[in-house]
């Protein structure tokens, strides 16, 4: 209805770390937090998959799901990998690869598990 200046996710976090007001003081103490925990996944992988399944955790999965679920990741990178390897392209032929994935560990199609999820 009305034209308005929109921002991406970056835009907006760096224009809140430029507010010199006391009340954006905690929300830059979560985004140096978020910052320094990144950068120790740079150094050590394996404490991005430990974070991942801490915030599944948090929202109620099992640990069986999680399991599974990190597991396809894997399984769809080693795929995607070698499909690089052979000269596929991304796009449709991904697609179906996410979806046949999302079909194994799942047991629903994408469209089916993202309508379980909300």
């Amino acid at each position: 209805m009305r034209l308005t200046d929109v921002a991406n996710t970056e835009q907006l976090l760096r224009l809140i770390q430029s507010i010199p007001s006391p009340k954006a003081a905690l929300f830059k103490v979560w985004l140096a937090k978020v910052g320094y925990e990144r950068i120790e996944e740079t150094e050590d992988p394996e404490k991005a998959f430990d974070r991942a399944m801490e915030t599944y955790l948090k929202k109620g999965y099992s640990k069986n799901w999680i399991n599974q679920r990190l597991k396809s990741i894997e399984v769809r990178k080693e795929l995607t990998d070698e499909w690089d390897i052979r000269g596929v392209k991304k796009g449709l032929e991904y697609a179906i690869l996410t979806n046949e994935i999302t079909k194994a560990w799942s047991g629903f199609n994408i469209k089916e598990y993202k309508k379980l999820r909300t």
